[in-house]
Formats: structure tokens, C-alpha cells, sequence
């Protein structure tokens, strides 16, 4: 405490006769300003009550014998508190810190006092304060142990630590000051019973208004020192605060201002003063509890912060850098862990079972290569040679293929499915829609139809000349009638198909393989946990291969698919061209609609695909049909339009793709059912409206979905009123053709959430970890591997409790891959 400032001050307003005109602006003023930095250095409860008593009065409204008597008793209380040494030497000159104390870091493992022994796996209501009703209400928001509590982080923090002056206010901004009340009362604006206070500091006051809390006027006393934090606005030229948060300063531990304030997710009947409240109290008492699971010498290594001190920091962080360094060990953990885990399962995958080694020299796949009408690229090659030499193990093969739109994986797919046959296995190739496994179906019967005499039609064909019996291959979608299906089924349990190409009637109960030697999956992240399971379970540890047209960054592969090799096919057939996109302004609709009409007068055909607006296919379809009517009758009435969408009856379906691919209608009017497997040579417009609604990978599917011919094709974006990140997509896909740029940019630009469903896919949560993190994520790749290689089982000592972790977050994930 600067004392003698004070003194100086005071002994010339004796000179002064107690005037009040020893301070430009009046006394109360520098008062104020003093007493806030000064009431930290005061020790003591009836130190700090007089204190208060002396500093909290108003100097100005004294009379003189008053302000004498008062200037001799601050006097007195100066000596007395120098006396007994209980004023702090060191002055604070600015108010930026006010009664804000840091408190010592947490320690790792240090039980807490309070927390009764109970386990972090006990449910919430073990929590103090947290009642039967409480706890339901967290339940909404997955919180039911106290581990979840633990890591129910908030979603973000406000920045109420740099205190201001009154006068330093600017609206806008997310601000705090320390301020007296000078009168708080109830108001009623627009009929709301409300408080509205005046509030003051040395350098001006201002009004503050809590719509709707009117008991505020009865707990703001005047005189009462109080933080605000929060935005001001601009009433009638002057500064007013909005609801701010608020809290009477008496020296406690601030949890609501001054401070990074954190911001959690609530659900009806949780309020964010009341679970920060109850938060705090509740970190401060069980975090000790916590054992840190990452090895110490890892830990150290890497410079990580231990594990309570990371989940406390995460919830009330002491500066933005504590913040950012909790993030990032909580981050860690969880790439940490994910890498472990999937790692863990490939190798029980491959080594748990032994797995059946194919002969790759058969003569027959060397036949196929070369009956087909066009030479493999460099990338198919390598690719086929490395699904080869995986299938010539007595390892189960895990792998993952990645290639664009059109760069020829069904190629790849159908070798790999020709060498289960050629060695007496059967294969599975799986497809998330109907309509892409007749896609598939048509385009292998095709290959096929190359080395072999084909026979049969509809759902069954067999082809022979090239094996020592006929190869037979069968679709089994949905769509066929139960008497055929049950034929077809019972086929593949005696062994009389060597190939099933289908939906996810695929893994429906009652279809049995006799000798399943290869799953083959497409579009992998289509397919929920259990289907893809469950076709691997049809068989004994067959050869898995799945396949995706979504470009995915390696980075991000090798996290979500950690248990599968990676192989990419990173370029496109010869005559592939570049496909010209063009971002189009609403009042360029009438541009597009002609140009359409001028491709279709040239003999090209066109697709119009309409948003799917809500998560609906059901409205997604209507929208479509309005869409479709609307083209039809009034913009393209002289054309012939066709309609596409997921609630067709699959024969509508087959009949509208039939008589496009035939060229029997022009325009082809569709929702996003289009995104993937629909091959027609002759389209050569692809007209997306609202494409600021999709994400990048996606509109680049869907682009994909032309310049499968010889002409030259477009893409046009239509987009009414884009936001600010809708127009930076938009101008992204318009300036790259590069499928994987495109994905690294749309994991920045959405994350991984929506990029890709983390909580589909069966991967444990991600709720610090940004998998657009490339930095973070090798990292805990690279110490994963380095783990695994010295102790893959985690019997060591020293990798006890991870082993413990481990097992409960892969346990809470589930089966995956």
C-alpha cells in the first residue's frame, strides 16, 4: 500500500482547511482510485471492515468538522497498520488487477479433501449441490459420471480479465470494470420487471440494466463495490451495460468476472451462473483425484502440463496461454489415445486369426488386365500391385483406397474380387445406396464381359471361359422380390456365387457365405459401425479393402483409418479433363438456365441438383418435386425433365437413371442421391442451387458426377445470399479441381465434426483435438508408434494406467473398423 501518497495528500487538505481542493476534480475521486488498490494489502477482517468503513464514505458530502475528524481517523489508521506491519509494502499503481488472486496450481494425484473417496465412474449426484433433478438435466448433455463432469469443458471463454475505467468504455466489447453502486432500484421497461443501477468509478458513472432479474435491486446495496463484465451499448448517446455478469467484491476467488470466464453448454433449467458456479467448487474439489495416465518421461518430454492441472486450466484457465497449453495436452491425449487404439485393433486383427493367403500369379488376372479396353494408370498399377501382395498373405489384408471420382477404383476392386474367385473364395462388395450397387454390379458384369462368355440377365449372370467353372455373380439390393432374394441367398450359402454385389442387405441376418474371402466396401463412411463389423464377421478373417471417392487428407486417414494401409490412386485416366466451374450471382439465373438449354441443343444432357435443406429425405424430396414442377412446366417446358430422389420406389428409380443413361431425357432434376456412383458420359452441366449449403468435398462430388465423356463439361453455383464462408467456399471450388486441397480446406474451414462424423464413425469423441491439428496429430501418431513398438501389450510398469485408459475409452467407443 502507497501510505505515504495518501499522507502527502492529506496533510495539504489540512493546509487547505478541508476545502476538498487538494485534488483537481475533488478528493472522492483519488480516493476511490487508492482505496481499490490499496484494500489488497490490508490483512485481517476487522482491519478490512474498518477499512472499508473509512474508505467506503463520501469525503465531498462531509461537513468540515466531519472531514476534519475523518482525515485525523484515516491518519491514525495509517500509523497503526504501519505499526504492526500489516500493510503490504509494494504498491499496486493501476487498478488492472484489483482482488483477482491466482491461485497455486493444482497438484497431480493429490486426493481431495472433500470428495469422500468416491470413484470417478460414480454418478454426478455424488457432486455436491448436484441433485436427482440436476443431474437429469446434465444428463441431456451426456454428463452422468463425475469423470464427464470432469471433462465437460466449455465451448469457449470470455475475456473479462482486463479491467477498464468508466471512461475508457467502448461499445462492442466484452469489458470489465470496478465500480461502486450508488442506487440500484426495480424498473418495468417494456413491462419487464427489471433492475437498473448507476454505477460509478473515480473517472465517471454509468447505468447498468438485468432485464428480467428484478431481485438484483435487493442484493446491490449502495456504496457496495461490485465487478461488471460484459458488452456496452449505446442508449440515447450514452454508455449503458446490458446484463452484465456481476459480482460483489469481498476478496473471494472470482468466478463469473475479471477473469477468462468460461462458457458451457446448457439445456433447459441450466443457468450459466449456475454451472459455473457449481463448476468451479466442483473442479476445485475432485481434479486432485484424477491420476495422470501419460508416462512421465513422455509427459516431461514433450512439455506437457499434468493431467489436473490440464482439466482445471481447461475450465477456469489463469491467462490465455494456460489455456492454450491445457488444450493442448487435453488434445494430446485424445490423438494420443485414438492412434493406440487403432493400432491396437489392427494388430489384433491380423493376428488373432490367421488370415488366407491368395495365389496372385493365377494367369487369369494378368487375362483380365489386358482384355481391358484401356491401359491402368501409374497409381493403379502400384495400387493393384499393392493389394496383391496384401492378398498373398497369411495375414487378413486391411486397407484403405483412396482415389477421386472416376480414377478407376472399380477396376481395382474388380481384380481384387476376381482373385478370391480364381482361388475358390467368394468376395463381398458392399455399397451404401441401391443405386450405386447396380452402378457397380453393371460396371463389373461389363469388365468381366471382356475375358468371358456372358449369360444370364437381370439380378444373376455368369461368365465362363476363363476359370475352370463358370464365375457367377449376383446383386442383392432391396429392392428384389423376397422369392428371388432367397434364391440368391441360398446360393451364396452352398458356395454357387463367387461375387455379391449389394446394399446392406449384404450383413442382414439370414445370408450366410459358404467361403468368404474378401469384403469389399465403398464409400466407407457411409456405413455405421455394425454394418461394417458384421460383413467382416460373414467370413473367416477375409481380406478387408474399402474404398472411398472422398478425398481425405493423410493425415486424417491415417487417424480415422489407423488400422488400415493407406493406398491412393492420385490421378485421373488419360482424357480426363478439367472441369470449368463458375460461381454464378442470383441475377445470373436466367444466364445459367440458357446456357443448359444451348448444351442440350447441342445433344448434351444436364443435372440440376436441388439442396437437401433439412436433414429430411422426405423434405429434401418435396423440395425436389416443387423444384422439378417449376423447371418443367415453366423455364424448360419444351425440354424433357426427370426427377430423382431418395423416397422413389427403386423401380422409379431404375426407370429415371434407365432413360437418362439412355439419353431420353435432357435435364435431370436430383437431390444429393447423385454425389456418388452415377456415371453418364454424355452430361456435361452440372447446375448445383444453394451450393453455399454444401460442404467443399461434397460440391466436388457431385462435380464429379460430369466430364465423364469426351466434351468439355461445366459446373455452375447458384447461391442466392451466401455468407461470408459460404462465399469463401464458393470461391475455393471454383479456383481448384484438386480433390485433396479441397479436403484439407474444408477441415479447416468445418472441422472434422462435419467433415467427417467422428460419432459415426465409432471413433471415441474428439472434444479438445482439432484433427485440422496436422502438427499435434503427427505427433501423437509418431509417439504412438514409438509406444507400440516397445510395448504393444502395455504390460510395462510405467504403462499401467494408460493400458487402464486404454481400455475405458476404446470400450466407450466400440468396435469400429
Amino acid at each position: 500500500m502507497n501510505a505515504e501518497s495518501l499522507r502527502k495528500i492529506l496533510d495539504l487538505e489540512k493546509q487547505r482547511d478541508y476545502a476538498d481542493s487538494s485534488v483537481f476534480g475533488g478528493l472522492d475521486k483519488f480516493l476511490r482510485n487508492w482505496s481499490a488498490q490499496a484494500v489488497e494489502s490490508v490483512i485481517g477482517t476487522v482491519l478490512i471492515r474498518r477499512f472499508h468503513r473509512l474508505f467506503d464514505s463520501s469525503y465531498t458530502s462531509m461537513s468540515r468538522e466531519q472531514r476534519r475528524q475523518w482525515i485525523s481517523d484515516v491518519l491514525s489508521f495509517l500509523d497503526e497498520m504501519e505499526n504492526k506491519d500489516s500493510v503490504k509494502a509494494s504498491p499496486r499503481v493501476k487498478p488492472v488487477s484489483t482482488s483477482v488472486k491466482k491461485k497455486p496450481p493444482v497438484k497431480a494425484n493429490k486426493p481431495p479433501v472433500t470428495a469422500g473417496g468416491q470413484s470417478l465412474d460414480s454418478p454426478v449426484t455424488v457432486v455436491k449441490g448436484i441433485s436427482t433433478a440436476l443431474s437429469a438435466k446434465f444428463g441431456k448433455l451426456g454428463v452422468k459420471t463425475v469423470r464427464d463432469l470432469l471433462y465437460f469443458f466449455p465451448h469457449r471463454h470470455l475475456d473479462y480479465s482486463k479491467l477498464k475505467f468508466i471512461s475508457q468504455l467502448a461499445e462492442g466489447e466484452e469489458q470489465t470494470i470496478v465500480a461502486n453502486v450508488w442506487q440500484a432500484q426495480e424498473t418495468r421497461p417494456g413491462g419487464r420487471r427489471s433492475t437498473e443501477a448507476i454505477v460509478g468509478d473515480e473517472t465517471g458513472n454509468i447505468r447498468v440494466v438485468w432485464f428480467n432479474q428484478p431481485y438484483l435491486a435487493k442484493t446491490l446495496t449502495t456504496n457496495e463495490k461490485i465487478m461488471l463484465s460484459g458488452r456496452v451499448s449505446l442508449f440515447k448517446g450514452r454508455h449503458v451495460f446490458l446484463s452484465p455478469e456481476w459480482e460483489i467484491m469481498e476478496g473471494q476467488d472470482l468466478v463469473h468476472t475479471a477473469r477468462l470466464v468460461p462458457v458451457y453448454p446448457l439445456t433447459q433449467g441450466l443457468r450459466p451462473r449456475q454451472v459455473r458456479r457449481l463448476m468451479k467448487e466442483f473442479i476445485d474439489q475432485w481434479v486432485g483425484q484424477v491420476a495422470d495416465f501419460l508416462p512421465t518421461e513422455l509427459r516431461q518430454r514433450l512439455g506437457l502440463l499434468e493431467l489436473p492441472v490440464a482439466i482445471s486450466q481447461a475450465h477456469y484457465p489463469e491467462d490465455a496461454v494456460t489455456k492454450d497449453k491445457a488444450r493442448v495436452r487435453l488434445a494430446f491425449d485424445e490423438l494420443f489415445l485414438l492412434q493406440l487404439g487403432v493400432m491396437n485393433k489392427k494388430r489384433n486383427w491380423q493376428e488373432s486369426r490367421p488370415g488366407t493367403p491368395f495365389d496372385v500369379e493365377k494367369p487369369v488376372l494378368k487375362q483380365f488386365i489386358n482384355s481391358l479396353p484401356f491401359t491402368l494408370t501409374s497409381a493403379q498399377d502400384k495400387v493393384l500391385g499393392e493389394i496383391f501382395h496384401d492378398l498373398g498373405q497369411s495375414r487378413p489384408m486391411c486397407r484403405l483406397l483412396q482415389g477421386e471420382v472416376g480414377s478407376g477404383k472399380t477396376v481395382v476392386a474388380t481384380a481384387a474380387l476376381l482373385a478370391a474367385a480364381a482361388n475358390s473364395y467368394q468376395g463381398a462388395f458392399m455399397a451404401p445406396t441401391e443405386i450405386l450397387a447396380e452402378q457397380h454390379f453393371a460396371t463389373v458384369c461389363q469388365l468381366l464381359s471382356k475375358i468371358g462368355r456372358e449369360e444370364g440377365d437381370g439380378y444373376l449372370r455368369s461368365y465362363s471361359g476363363f476359370l475352370e467353372r463358370p464365375l457367377r455373380i449376383a446383386l442383392l439390393i432391396g429392392d428384389i422380390r423376397q422369392a428371388g432374394k432367397r434364391k440368391i441367398q441360398k446360393q451364396i450359402q452352398e458356395g454357387d456365387i463367387d461375387i455379391v454385389i449389394g446394399t446392406h442387405a449384404l450383413v442382414q441376418k439370414g445370408l450366410e457365405f459358404n467361403k468368404l474371402g474378401l469384403a469389399v466396401v465403398d464409400e466407407q463412411h457411409r456405413f455405421g459401425v455394425e454394418q461394417r463389423s458384421a460383413l467382416r464377421e460373414k467370413g473367416f478373417n477375409p481380406h478387408m479393402l474399402v474404398m472411398t471417392a472422398t478425398p481425405i487428407p493423410r493425415t486424417l486417414a491415417l487417424t480415422l483409418y489407423g488400422d488400415l494401409d493407406l493406398s491412393v490412386i492420385n490421378e485421373l485416366p488419360p482424357g480426363r479433363q478439367m472441369i470449368k466451374t463458375k460461381w454464378l450471382r442470383p441475377n445470373q439465373r436466367d444466364s445459367a438456365y440458357a446456357f443448359v438449354r444451348k448444351q442440350v441443343t447441342q445433344g448434351r444432357q444436364a443435372f440440376i441438383l436441388c439442396p437437401l435443406i433439412e436433414e429430411s429425405e422426405a423434405i429434401a424430396a418435396q423440395a425436389a418435386v416443387v423444384e422439378y414442377e417449376r423447371l418443367s412446366q415453366e423455364v424448360f417446358p419444351d425440354l424433357r425433365v426427370g426427377l430423382l430422389h431418395g423416397r422413389l420406389p427403386s423401380a422409379e428409380k431404375d426407370t429415371v437413371m434407365d432413360n437418362f443413361r439412355s439419353g431420353k431425357l435432357d435435364i435431370l432434376v436430383s437431390t444429393p442421391v447423385i454425389e456418388v456412383g452415377i456415371d453418364i458420359p454424355n452430361a456435361t452441366v452440372m447446375l448445383i442451387e444453394s451450393a453455399d449449403r454444401f460442404g467443399l468435398s461434397q460440391v466436388h462430388q457431385f462435380r464429379g458426377r460430369v466430364g465423364r465423356g469426351k466434351e468439355q463439361s461445366y459446373c455452375m453455383l447458384l447461391a442466392e445470399n451466401p455468407s461470408e464462408v459460404g462465399r469463401e467456399r464458393l470461391d475455393i471450388i471454383e479456383n481448384t479441381q484438386d480433390g485433396f486441397k479441397l479436403a484439407e480446406e474444408d477441415l479447416k474451414m468445418r472441422g472434422p465434426g462435419e467433415f467427417f462424423g467422428t460419432r459415426q464413425s465409432g471413433l471415441p469423441d474428439l472434444r479438445m483435438a482439432k484433427i485440422s491439428d496436422v502438427a499435434l496429430l503427427e505427433l501423437a501418431r509418431n509417439e504412438a508408434v514409438k509406444l507400440f513398438q516397445v510395448d504393444p501389450g502395455m504390460e510395462r510398469l510405467e504403462h499401467r494406467l494408460l493400458a487402464q485408459e486404454l481400455a475405458r475409452v476404446w470400450t466407450d467407443a466400440g468396435e469400429w473398423s
